[in-house]
């Protein structure tokens, strides 16, 4: 009798789609009707990681690179729950742990040891090494301890039987491995520096590592303090800085006496001379969490000494509570508006909301009770509960959202080692589930992880922000205005009434503002107060005078420790005008000042500001990129760079010193240096080439016409090398360009940089990548129209020079047709041109208003110009031409347009180029509608130099366009 048929089993049972099955069979842990045998509890591990597909794929990897010592790591998986939970939670939460065990497939080793790990050190990793050696050694070390704590920290998530280790721990842990970190890069930097035996070095760490309550991706905030000979001392503590920078974390030593301009050493009586008689409330609040940690501990101990009672004498400070809370406002204006209800850190309801509430209450009532002396944040608030300052209720419920929150931002910055604080959106539901999942939350009422995960944030969010504000502003004390000027020493309900006559519409803010720029005796202090009345009236000039005082403000204390920074503007009449004018009609510019300070220098030199020939505007970039062998800081090093750039055209271009084409090709070039110094960047840290890789430029970067807002229309094009196969080519060029796509978008606070490849053959369907033959036999057979009408704007931009001049040539057959267009493709083009409009056009829109598809708007003029292309420049060698402008200088010089309609085209193009780019500069992000009135529109206008009422600028825009459009329903669609 035969055996009835087992019905056949699903990977949906384990959480895991239909496209990991083969991986599963690789694993040798499926058949076609039941799991392998002995593979079930390793399947349903598997269904528990907080992404099964993420940590299959992880698994299917690491088997391929250990090769055939796969079978021990099979049967321990099998055998071993501890191993089991470790791995496959790790696998299933961090790409950039699966990426090292890949790498590093023998370190899965080190996650099977059952008891949990304790104490860390470094050294014997860099024993006896310097420069680069010791740096690879230690890095490889750090990663594989920083492997071992997530594995603990969320086996338990996979393996619910084995031990939960609590966020507390865990911040502990990561505390000491980055301690360990430091102490083995301070060995290291002793070694390399001469003389370092003639000094002492204490290192003090700061904020969280001294609190020992770090995240997984953190700088390390320490403050060196040294004897001897200080020098030497200083050029350790450099280089220690250095080596700990390259293989584990950035050490940020910007909390020290004076911040980024003062010493990086200074001895132990110039710390506490400096404590004693300069410091500001901020540095005793951050002192709270000062612990000396590495070098030598006897200094360490006496820095504490000397420092500790300082800190617990702090409230005494005049206007000390309303110094610590209006430091937690500032963090707050400065998240930006569309975040700030994710942003787990510094957003409302964050993170930063407990620790300032913690910390104001330990500076005030710690000074009497020394129970209350306390550096983590956790145990702090326990205390304060204990001692009555706060209610028990409210200390527990501030703790566990605290906790909570904490748990969240290390879940997040565990999936690509990346330092973020960003909670997903509520609409990406993938993201909120791996979130959910990794988090140990789970499906329950009905509700999915991520509708669980949503309503318990949202639910510790407001807990957070309610007892925030009770505790904070407890009692609430009152703000007085504190203007050091005749004209504002008035009482506040006088000055308010001044500032309303000035145009400004919150004067309450202003004076908040005023008060906070002028509070105090101290140097700074007093050139504010000489300022500001200029600058008011300066502001109530401009489209938002509040606008322009809190941009003020924001770069005032962004650039606080800048020595020369008030200097200059206290010196220089031109750059207070010019800033003002700046800061009171853009959003985007002292967004990205605050980031590029030295960029407001040239607001004194106009020949500076203005720049030289935009060809060559990239060339600093690509030199100063290219000497940076780590590729991390290259690409860093290019967007620091481009930020700078960025804000010179902007400023620039607001100011009304550079004309439009300037504008566009400064933006562009400025694009494809950083395109091709990452692309160059990703090629050297990619080992031996396997392809030769051409960048083509598309659209508006082809062209040199890119705006503020635009993103990079791309094509690349690969050839085989080295004896590489052509599918070899494809797949090495495929990954080099996805890094670079993927660095370059990484989340960052500045202007977007979208490398966007849907032009390219069969758009987001296609190869990423091809070989020129693969193009070649593309648009021999498939090509269609609309495609050679996106190629009349490819240009060579980067990469290989030769190749992209092939590419180029190759297409000229396609986007120049012999004979021109067929009546067919002519109704064809204007039937895409007529769907676009009806399709494309945002539901809302006024079209005669939208800059870019709207009647007369940029796409009307640029269609006009490529049908004339792709009709006539076959037999008129001046239309091969990626530019718009240049096209219809050439219509014009080859009787295809009349001077008339080329000068209306001319005109509408440039005002919508123009409009569109104010729009972005003025609102801070992209966007191709006009505003209908307001404020943004009184900017607009200012920005495009227009004097009159707002509406009058509006009137003359659709009086352009309107031409426009009568020429191009003529030449475009021959009515």
């Amino acid at each position: 009798m035969t055996e009835p048929a087992r019905p056949t089993m699903s990977p949906a049972r384990f959480g895991l789609t239909e496209n990991g099955v083969d991986d599963l069979r690789a694993a040798g842990w499926w058949d076609e009707r039941r799991p392998h045998e002995g593979a079930e509890p390793v399947l349903v591990a598997l269904s528990r990681t907080p992404d099964p597909d993420l940590a299959l794929r992880g698994v299917d990897r690491l088997r391929i690179a250990l090769g055939d010592d796969w079978p021990a790591l099979d049967a321990a998986l099998r055998a071993d729950p501890v191993l089991r939970g470790r791995l496959l939670a790790v696998l299933g939460s961090s790409s950039a742990l699966s990426d090292f065990l890949v790498g590093n497939p023998d370190r899965w080793t080190g996650l099977v040891d059952p008891e949990p790990v304790r104490g860390f050190s470094l050294l014997d990793a860099v024993d006896g090494r310097t420069d680069a050696d010791a740096v690879r050694a230690l890095r490889l070390e750090y990663r594989a301890l920083l492997l071992r704590v997530a594995a603990e920290d969320l086996a338990h998530v996979v393996e619910p039987d084995l031990p939960f280790v609590s966020y507390d721990d865990v911040a502990g842990l990561l505390s000491d491995l980055a301690v360990a970190a430091l102490d083995a890069a301070l060995d290291v930097a002793r070694r390399q520096v001469a003389k370092s035996d003639q000094c002492r070095l204490a290192v003090i760490a700061m904020g969280k590592c001294g609190a020992r309550e770090l995240n997984y991706v953190s700088d390390v905030d320490v403050v060196f303090v040294g004897e001897g000979d200080v020098g030497v001392a200083t050029r350790v503590a450099s280089t220690m800085m250095q080596v700990a920078g390259q293989a584990c974390f950035e050490v940020d030593a910007a909390l020290r006496p004076e911040g980024k301009s003062g010493a990086l050493v200074r001895t132990l009586d110039g710390h506490a001379s400096y404590y004693q008689r300069w410091a500001r409330t901020w540095e005793f609040q951050a002192l709270l969490k000062a612990r000396p940690v590495v070098g030598d501990a006897e200094l360490g101990r006496a820095y504490i000494e000397a420092v500790r009672p300082l800190v617990w004498t702090a409230a005494e400070r005049e206007n000390f509570v309303p110094d610590v809370q209006a430091m937690r406002r500032r963090v707050e204006d400065h998240v930006p508006a569309g975040l700030a209800e994710r942003e787990l850190k510094l957003g409302r309801g964050g993170l930063r909301d407990v620790e300032f509430a913690v910390q104001l209450l330990q500076l005030v009532h710690g000074r009497g009770d020394e129970a209350l002396r306390i550096q983590a944040t956790t145990a702090a608030l326990a205390a304060l509960g204990r001692g009555g300052y706060v209610g028990r209720t409210d200390a527990s419920d501030f703790g566990r959202a605290y906790r909570f929150l904490r748990t969240l931002e290390h879940r997040l910055q565990l999936q690509k080692l990346l330092r973020t604080h960003l909670f997903p959106a509520d609409d990406d539901g993938p993201a909120l589930r791996r979130l959910a999942r990794a988090s140990g939350l789970h499906a329950e009422g009905g509700h999915s992880e991520a509708q669980v995960l949503l309503a318990e944030f949202r639910k510790r969010a407001n807990q957070v922000r309610r007892l925030h504000e009770k505790l904070f502003y407890r009692p609430l004390l009152q703000a007085v205005a504190n203007v050091p000027t005749e004209a504002l020493r008035l009482t506040t309900s006088e000055a308010a009434n001044r500032l309303a006559a000035l145009g400004y519409a919150a004067p309450d803010g202003a004076l908040k503002h005023i008060e906070a720029l002028t509070r105090g005796v101290s140097r700074r202090a007093r050139i504010q107060g000489a300022l500001l009345p200029v600058l008011l009236d300066l502001f109530a000039t401009t489209p938002d005078p509040d606008g322009g005082l809190l941009a003020y403000r924001r770069v005032s204390e962004a650039l606080a420790e800048t020595p020369w920074y008030l200097r200059l503007l206290r010196d220089e009449g031109l750059v207070v005008e010019r800033l003002a004018t700046l800061l009171g009609t853009s959003r985007l510019v002292p967004d990205l000042l605050v980031r590029a300070p030295d960029v407001m220098r040239l607001l004194a030199d106009t020949p500076g500001l203005v720049g030289g020939d935009p060809m060559t505007i990239g060339n600093p970039l690509r030199a100063t990129v290219s000497r940076y062998n780590d590729l991390e800081r290259a690409v860093t090093a290019a967007r620091s760079l481009r930020r700078q750039e960025l804000l010179r055209v902007a400023s620039a271009d607001l100011l009304g010193l550079v004309p439009v084409r300037t504008v566009c090709v400064s933006l562009s070039e400025v694009w494809v240096a950083v395109l091709e110094a990452s692309l160059d960047a990703v090629i050297r840290a990619s080992g031996e080439p396997r392809a030769r890789i051409a960048v083509i430029g598309m659209g508006r970067l082809g062209g040199r016409e890119l705006g503020y807002g635009s993103d990079a229309d791309v094509m690349f094009v690969c050839e085989a090398v080295g004896g590489a196969s052509d599918s070899e080519a494809v797949r090495y060029a495929g990954a080099v360009v996805e890094r670079v796509r993927r660095m370059l978008s990484a989340p960052s606070q500045d202007p977007a940089l979208q490398v966007d490849a849907d032009l390219r053959p069969e758009g987001r369907q296609g190869p990423l990548v091809r070989t020129l033959e693969s193009y070649r036999a593309y648009y021999a057979q498939w090509s269609e129209v609309w495609e050679a009408q996106a190629l009349l704007r490819a240009r060579f931009i980067g990469g290989d020079a030769d190749l992209g001049a092939r590419f180029t040539e190759l297409v000229d057959g396609v986007r120049y047709p012999e004979g021109g267009l067929d009546p067919a493709s002519v109704r064809e083009i204007r039937r895409i041109k007529a769907r676009v409009e009806a399709e494309r056009l945002p539901r809302g829109a006024d079209p005669s208003t939208h800059t870019k598809l709207g009647r007369g708007g940029l796409a009307d003029v640029e269609w006009t110009v490529q049908l004339l292309q792709l009709q006539h420049a076959a037999e008129v060698p001046a239309l091969r031409t990626p530019s718009t402008v240049h096209g219809l200088a050439a219509a014009q010089e080859a009787g295809l347009m009349a001077a008339e309609d080329v000068a209306v085209l001319w005109e509408s193009w440039e005002l919508a180029t123009r409009a569109r780019n104010a729009v972005v500069l003025v609102r801070g992000k992209p966007n191709d509608q006009l505003p209908p009135a307001g404020r943004d529109l009184t900017a607009v206008a200012a920005a495009m130099g227009h004097t009159g009422e707002p509406g009058e600028f509006l009137d003359s825009y659709r009086r352009t366009t309107r031409l426009a459009r009568a020429v191009i329903e003529r030449i475009f669609y021959g009515s």
